[in-house]
This record gives structure tokens, C-alpha cells and sequence, in this order.
């Protein structure tokens, strides 16, 4: 069975199980929503169907109807969480379905029994339907949610406490209406003990959400500087690491993420992550989560580098990672621990980025658009810097043919999502080259690569799907609205692009002028002006600065599509207006109190009033059937109601299609008004092209005679140029040589010269070391006679010394009572043979250098006087010991006094 029969068939049995709530009817709709669970129903809500739409419609209604059956009330949840597969189909359950509300109806009505698996199966789709969307407190049953989470997480059953923490943080996060409403409640500080004790919990899952709550709650708030402060936040980053690097689930790894995120937020949280020790390690883990091929992981991974590039110092490090050569990383990873693999993993980090631009897992076109916006961010910090590294020009020169290959592949018969993807696409991509054109570096790497044929054929492409007669444009209201836009902020970033680049590539500069003189390029920068986006009107002003002055610009046409983009956004301004003014119906399963405050239901109640007094007139005694009959008509009436205010939508887009319509044909009026001034312009200037053809064709015959007499002087002349080349050639040749010869000539003369003066100054030199030597050879001889002489005089004082020792000796045993002074004496004596082969070794220095005069002449007039003044000491020392020895004598014995001549 296919889609439409099942989706028919469960129309119908949903109004028979309305008209009847029979056991029969009831299994036959459960059976029905079992069949079209089975099959495959992608993309199924946001296609926009009207069938699709009722029955969702339906299926919501009696889920949240109290008298629905639980196991059927089941199913329906199933089917519906089945059809919010993706994030579009969630946004439509959320948005226009109020499916948030009906659970939580749900959750309000079973309250009492919160581990009945019909309550944790609504939490668990509430949990995948809240992410990362915003939930308004005072829609129905939310403040009843709200207290029931509150009120369970301090259960002790671990299958409700997990959910009711994951909800509650998707209700908290980015939600300051939510987050007030908790904060004013009294048990508030309850609460916050409740979630500090979870932190010790063993689950990694329920310490997240736990923090992910306080985070939410209170990290603006003294509780918050307590938790988070320095001490305990770097225990906070390594946690959160850990959990995206070794996993967890992939729940676990987003909620990490968005946590981190949200941490980031505070400036004093940002700035204790510049300063982790180990943030750069970590982030190379982390990019090494983008070789998995995982979709989830990797668009999860891109989420969190994102956020970190809203920080400045984060940024920076970012790019040190990102950027950094193969050589550094792989030194990096082999002084860490991790194993060789991931570091070489981590050695393709900016690899890993390119190759998720292309990649062909499905999923990828998320994290392909996240990859551009990250390397943007990164690559203009990085061209920011004073210089560029080698290293970073290498990765560009790399990201250049993957990048410039994404704007190829677009075909507008593919359809509308294949066109939306690609103009996304394309605004990325030119914004990174861009960003690549800030430095001139970089900017000739895009130059060269970049030619004015692929920028003028992704602008021809872009022109046919974003102009008014387009087939593209023919949609719906609002999803045409958004296609143009989309195309034409896609065609606005091209255009820029040939701006900054038609001084460096070919043809570019013609081609960019030519467009920007078309006339289809009138709706894209009428969009671009009136846009409440503050860079697109800054891009098409700059567009514009540059097309005013060229002469075929249409600027008329320009000033007549913004005022009909004005008129058309005042109308669509009042229509929306009034749509918001028609409240809706609420269903009929609503208590007395809602349904009494809703102010569009007056006239259904006023009729039902009547049908009550009418049939309890007529039958007074049957009260039940009659409030069956009752509920029928009430069901019916709301039912026509819903169906009323759907076709009043449904007029109000045929208006504003109508209003769209009127604007084109007032456009395309104009355009034809344009056509028909400029062909007859055109007209004219054919007429006086012919009357000049006229002119022109006498001239030409007389030009043609000139010619073939000019033709014949030409020959004659090339005969006599073709001699005199000859001639050239042979003197050129000539000259050539005689060129080389002369050259040959004055490099010999020239080192001639050099070779004289080198001569003259080594002969020079040779007389001044001959002098020299014989002058150092009469002074060495005069100083070896004066060393003999020395010598003889030395010996001539040893002989005395060990003449005197002797008779010392002979007076030994006279001098006993002098015995210590002789010692001393003695140690002296000693001393003196010291000195005496002191002066040997000095003799013998002497000596060596003596041998070395010739090549230190200049030293030995130092050392001559350095021993004449050390031979002049020791001639006082001898003379002071001899004195001192004559003393010795004289005082051990007076006779020999006279005996002992004492002088030298």
C-alpha cells in the first residue's frame, strides 16, 4: 500500500472513530497508524500536503484527548515521533502542530504514575522535539510540565530521572522565561542541592544534563561563580572533553558540546579555557573525531569549533592547530600520549576539513556548509596577522580546487531543495574567497585559479532560477519569497567576488560590468537594498556605487522594484496582522475554563445554547443521549471552524500571491515599456548605420585601388627589407663575435692587472720578512749569550750553596739547641731548590723558545725582560739567604765568624 491510499484510508478512520468511539474503531485506527508506521515517511511534513496535514492535524487531537486509549495514544506518539525523523519535520510538530503542548497534556493527565511507559515515551519524544528549540511557558500544560519535572528528578527510578534531566535542560537552555519561572518558584534552592548532588552520580549522561541545567540556571549568579569558579572548571573542561572524545552516546556527546557552548557564553568561562594547559592537545583530539565519517559526530565536532571562534584567544589557538605544519603535529603527538596513529591523525586536521567538503556520507551537506563558516572564521584570523605563514598559503593552496568545485553541479530541474542547497553552497564558498582576497598572498592563489567564465555562468544560472519569469519562482507565497531570496543573496556574493577579483583575472572586469548593466540583475539588488539584513544592504549598496555610473544601467527600474518590494512587505505586514487577529479553535477535549476563555468560539456556543434549550424542550427526560448528541455537533462545529480558518489562510495566500502577481505585471510593464524605447533607439541608429554604409562603400572602392597600387610598392619593398635582413643578420652575427672577442680581451687584460698587483705587494712583503728575520736573528744571538752567561753565574751559586750545606753539616751537633730554627732554615732551603728548577724549567721555556724566534720574534723581547727581572729577584733572594746564613753562623759560633767568608 502507498503513502496517499494509507494516509486516506487513515483520514477516514479517523472520523469514524470520532462519529463512534467504538472498541471496533478503535482497533481499526490503531491497526492504521501501525500500517503507515511501517512504511517510509521522510520529509512527509514539511512537504506542505493538505492530506498529510489533516491527518497529523487528527492524530494530535485524539492523542491529546484524555478518553484516548493509552495503547492507542501509544501508537500515535510512535508514528508521530517516526514522522519527526529530521529537524524540518520536528520544527512543523512543534511549530504549527503545538505537539509539545498535547504531550505534555499527556504527561499532566498520567501524572500520577510516572513510570507508566506512555509518560516515559512522552518524555523521551519531548526530549528529541524540545532540542534546541524554544518553548513558550504559557503555552497549555507547560507550567504543569514543568512542576513534574521538577518534582520527579528526585525520584530514585533511574528511567524517569534521565528524561525528566534531559527535558528539563532543553527547556532551560536559551529560554529566560523558562529559566525565571524555576528561579521565582520556592523550592528553588532544593532544587540546587537536588542537581550538586547528581554531579556525583555515575552516570555521564545525568551529570550533563545536571550541568547543563545549572549552567542554564545559574552561571550568572553567585551559585553559578561557585560552581564554575577556577578551581573547579578545568575538572569541568576535562569532563567534557573526555565525553566527545571517548564517547558516551552520541546524546551524551551533543548535550557536551552545547554545554561548552553554553559555558563559552561568559566571558570569565572563555577566558579560564584560553588558559587550559590542555586545550590545544584537546582540540587535536577532537578534530580527530572528523575522520569517522560520522555525520552526527562530525556536524557535533564543527558546532563546538564554531562557538569556540567567537572567542578571540580561542580563535588564535584554533588556527595554531588548525594551520600548524605536518612536521610540528606529528613531533606534538609523538611527545604526547596518545599512540602513533593519533598523532598522525591529528597531523591531517586541516585534511579532515577539506574532505567533509566533499564528502559523499549521507548527512554531509550540514557539516559541508559548517566547514566553510569554520575555515572562514579561521582563515581570516589568520590572514589578520602581520604575516602570512608558509603553512597556511599551503592549506589554501590546497582548500582552492575543493572549494571552487563546490559551485559547479547546480541543474534547476532538480527541484527546489537541490537549489536551495546550492545557493547556501555558493554563499559560503564565496564568502571564504572573500575573506581569501583580503591579503594580496592569498588573493593571487585565487586569481589563479578563478576564472571569469565560472563566475559568469554560476551568475547566468542564478539570474534564470531568482528573476520574475523564472518557473522557479512560480511557488507557493512564502517558499518562493525565501527560494528568491536565497538566490539572490547567492548571486550578490558572485557579483562581489568579480568585484574584488577583475583587476587580476582575464575578462573578469568586462564581464562584471556587463552584468551588473543587466537588467534581470534589478531583482536580486532590489532584495539585497530593502532586506532587514544589515550586510546585505551594504553589499548591494557597494554593487550599487559601482553600477551607477555605467550608461546602460537600469536604474528607473531599479527605483520601480524597490517601491513594489516595499508595497509588497506593507501588505504582507497588514495580512499578517489580521491572520494573528483570527484566534484559533481550541479542540473539544479542552476543560470548561479554556474553552470559556476562548474568545472565537462565541458563536458555536451560542448555537449549541440553542440546539441544548430546543431538545430539552421537546425530550426533558434524556439528558444522556442528548449530551452525546451534544459532543457530535460540537466535534463538527470545531471541526468546520478549523476547516473555516484554513481556508481564510488559504485566501490570504492567494492575496498575497495575488499582490505578488501584481507587482510582476506592473515589473513586467515597465520591462516591455524599456523594450520598446530602446528598439526604437535601435531603429534609428540602424537607419543612420545604413546612410554611413552608403558613404562608406564609395570611399571603399577608391581605398580598394590605393591598395593594389600600394600592394605592388609593398612587394618591392619586401624584396629590398628581405635583402637588408640578410645583411642585419650577418652584421648581428658579426657583431656577436667581435661582442665576445672584446669581452674575452677585457677579462684577461683586467685580471692581468689583478695578477701585477698581487706581485708587487708579495715582493714587497717577502723584503720586510727577510729584514725582519735577520734582525730577529742578531737578537736571538745576543740573548743566548746572555742565557750562558746567566748559566755560568747560576752554577757558580749552586757550588757555593752546597759548600756552605757542607759546613752546616759539619756544625750539626754543635747547633742542637738551635735545632728548630735549622729546620726552618732548612724548609727554606727547600724552597730554594724549588726555585732553582723553576728556573731550570723557565731555562728550558727559554730554550724552546729561543728555537721558536723565527715565528715569535715579537714575544721574546717580552720574555727577555720578564727573566731579567725574575733573574734580578732571585739575586736579592740568594744574596737575603746568604745574609741570613752568615747570620745562622755568626750567632752558633763566634770563632768561625772570621773563618767563613760570607761574601759572593
Amino acid at each position: 500500500m502507498d503513502i496517499a491510499t494509507c494516509l486516506k484510508s487513515l483520514l477516514v478512520t479517523i472520523q469514524q472513530y470520532r462519529d463512534s468511539r467504538t472498541v471496533q474503531h478503535t482497533a481499526q485506527l490503531q491497526k492504521q497508524v501501525e500500517e503507515l508506521s511501517s512504511l517510509k515517511c521522510d520529509g512527509l511534513l514539511s512537504s506542505g500536503q493538505f492530506l498529510p496535514t489533516e491527518c497529523v492535524s487528527g492524530l494530535v487531537e485524539l492523542a491529546g484527548n484524555p478518553s484516548t486509549s493509552p495503547a492507542l495514544t501509544s501508537a500515535i506518539i510512535s508514528l508521530l515521533a517516526q514522522l519527526g525523523s529530521d529537524d524540518a519535520s520536528r520544527e512543523v510538530l512543534h511549530s504549527s502542530y503545538n505537539l509539545t503542548s498535547t504531550l505534555a497534556a499527556v504527561i499532566h493527565h498520567h501524572g500520577n504514575t510516572p513510570g507508566d511507559p506512555l509518560v516515559l515515551q512522552c518524555l523521551q519524544v519531548l526530549q528529541k522535539l524540545t532540542y534546541n528549540t524554544r518553548t513558550f511557558q504559557f503555552s497549555n500544560y507547560i507550567r504543569e510540565l514543568i512542576g513534574f519535572l521538577l518534582t520527579n528528578i528526585q525520584s530514585q527510578e533511574e528511567d524517569v530521572v534521565m528524561p525528566c534531566l534531559g527535558l528539563l535542560a532543553n527547556l532551560c537552555r536559551d529560554n529566560p522565561l523558562v529559566q525565571s519561572h524555576i528561579k521565582s518558584m520556592e523550592n528553588v534552592r532544593q532544587l540546587y542541592r537536588t542537581l550538586i548532588n547528581f554531579l556525583a552520580h555515575n552516570s555521564l549522561t545525568v551529570v550533563i544534563f545536571t550541568l547543563s541545567i545549572l549552567a542554564s540556571l545559574t552561571l550568572n549568579e553567585k551559585v553559578g561563580e561557585k560552581l564554575f569558579e577556577a578551581e573547579n572548571i578545568h575538572q569541568t573542561f576535562q569532563l567534557v572533553f573526555n565525553i566527545i572524545l571517548n564517547g558516551g552516546g552520541t546524546l551524551t556527546r551533543k548535550y557536551s558540546v552545547d554545554l561548552l557552548v553554553d559555558l563559552l557564553k561568559s566571558p570569565k568561562v572563555a577566558d579560564y579555557l584560553s588558559r587550559y594547559q590542555h586545550f590545544s592537545a584537546c582540540v587535536s583530539q577532537v578534530l580527530g573525531l572528523l575522520h569517522l565519517k560520522d555525520a552526527d559526530s562530525a556536524a557535533t565536532v564543527l558546532q563546538l569549533l564554531l562557538s569556540m571562534c567567537s572567542v578571540a584567544a580561542l580563535r588564535s589557538q584554533l588556527c595554531k592547530v588548525v594551520f600548524r605544519p605536518a612536521g610540528a603535529k606529528l613531533r606534538a603527538a609523538g611527545h604526547g600520549q596518545t599512540g602513533e596513529a593519533n598523532g598522525g591523525r591529528k597531523a591531517e586536521c586541516g585534511l579532515a576539513l577539506v574532505q567533509w567538503l566533499t564528502s559523499p556520507v549521507e548527512g554531509a551537506e550540514k557539516c559541508s556548509l559548517q566547514t566553510l563558516q569554520l575555515l572562514t572564521e579561521l582563515l581570516e584570523e589568520s590572514l589578520g596577522a602581520e604575516s602570512v605563514s608558509g603553512s597556511t598559503l599551503n592549506f589554501v593552496e590546497m582548500l582552492l580546487p575543493v572549494a571552487l568545485g563546490l559551485l559547479k553541479g547546480l541543474d534547476p530541474a532538480k527541484g527546489d531543495a537541490h537549489l536551495r542547497k546550492h545557493c547556501h553552497r555558493i554563499t559560503h564558498v564565496c564568502t571564504l574567497l572573500l575573506t581569501l582576497c583580503c591579503q594580496d598572498a592569498t588573493r593571487s592563489l585565487v586569481s589563479s585559479q578563478v576564472s571569469a567564465q565560472l563566475c559568469l555562468s554560476q551568475v547566468e544560472i542564478l539570474l534564470s532560477c531568482c528573476h520574475s519569469n523564472s518557473p522557479l519562482t512560480s511557488l507557493p507565497p512564502v517558499s518562493g519569497s525565501d527560494l528568491r531570496q536565497l538566490c539572490a543573496e547567492a548571486l550578490l556574493k558572485v557579483l562581489e567576488l568579480m568585484s574584488r577579483l577583475r583587476q587580476q583575472v582575464k575578462d573578469m572586469e568586462t564581464s562584471f560590468y556587463r552584468m551588473l548593466q543587466d537588467q534581470r540583475t534589478v531583482t536580486p539588488l532590489s532584495l539585497a537594498l530593502t532586506s532587514h539584513h544589515r550586510e546585505r544592504v551594504q553589499t548591494g549598496l557597494a554593487l550599487l556605487l559601482e553600477a551607477t555610473p555605467l550608461p546602460d544601467f537600469p536604474a528607473l527600474l531599479l527605483g520601480e522594484s524597490i517601491a513594489a518590494n516595499n508595497a509588497y512587505r506593507q501588505r504582507e505586514a497588514e495580512l499578517t496582522a489580521k491572520r494573528v487577529a483570527v484566534q484559533e479553535v481550541p479542540p473539544p477535549w479542552m476543560n470548561s475554563s479554556t474553552m470559556d476563555a476562548s474568545g472565537g468560539n462565541k458563536s458555536v456556543s451560542s448555537l449549541v445554547e440553542k440546539l441544548q434549550t430546543g431538545m430539552e424542550l421537546q425530550e426533558p427526560t434524556k439528558d444522556s443521549p442528548l449530551s452525546e448528541i451534544i459532543d457530535v455537533y460540537e466535534q463538527k462545529l470545531a471541526g468546520f471552524a478549523s476547516k473555516e480558518s484554513r481556508l481564510q489562510d488559504l485566501l490570504e495566500a492567494k492575496a498575497l500571491a495575488l499582490s505578488q502577481a501584481d507587482r510582476l505585471i506592473a515589473q513586467y510593464r515597465l520591462q516591455r515599456a524599456q523594450a520598446e524605447a530602446e528598439a526604437r533607439k535601435l531603429a534609428c541608429l540602424l537607419k543612420d548605420a545604413e546612410r554611413r554604409r552608403e558613404d562608406l562603400q564609395g570611399e571603399l572602392g577608391n581605398q580598394v585601388l590605393e591598395v593594389e597600387r600600394s600592394r605592388a610598392d609593398m612587394k618591392e619593398l619586401l624584396q629590398h627589407n628581405a635583402r637588408l635582413q640578410r645583411d642585419s643578420e650577418e652584421h648581428q652575427t658579426l657583431k656577436g663575435a667581435y661582442n665576445a672577442l672584446l669581452n674575452r680581451f677585457n677579462e684577461t687584460e683586467r685580471l692581468l692587472k689583478e695578477l701585477q698587483a698581487a706581485h708587487i705587494s708579495l715582493s714587497k712583503q717577502n723584503d720586510t720578512l727577510r729584514k725582519n728575520h735577520e734582525a730577529l736573528q742578531l737578537h736571538r744571538d745576543k740573548i743566548t749569550s746572555e742565557l750562558q752567561e746567566r748559566e755560568a753565574e747560576i752554577k757558580s751559586l749552586r757550588l757555593d750553596v752546597e759548600k756552605k750545606n757542607s759546613d752546616v753539616a759539619g756544625l750539626h751537633a754543635d747547633l742542637q739547641s738551635k735545632e728548630e730554627t735549622l729546620r726552618e732554615k732548612d724548609q727554606e732551603r727547600r724552597d730554594l731548590e724549588e726555585t732553582l728548577d723553576v728556573l731550570r724549567k723557565e731555562l728550558n721555556k727559554t730554550e724552546q723558545a729561543r728555537k721558536d724566534v723565527s715565528i715569535k720574534a715579537s714575544s721574546l723581547e717580552l720574555q727577555k725582560s720578564q727573566l731579567e727581572s725574575k733573574l734580578k729577584q732571585k739575586e736579592d733572594e740568594l744574596n737575603k739567604h746568604s745574609a741570613m746564613i752568615a747570620m745562622i753562623h755568626s750567632l752558633s759560633s763566634g770563632k768561625l765568624k772570621s773563618d767563613v767568608n760570607l761574601s759572593l
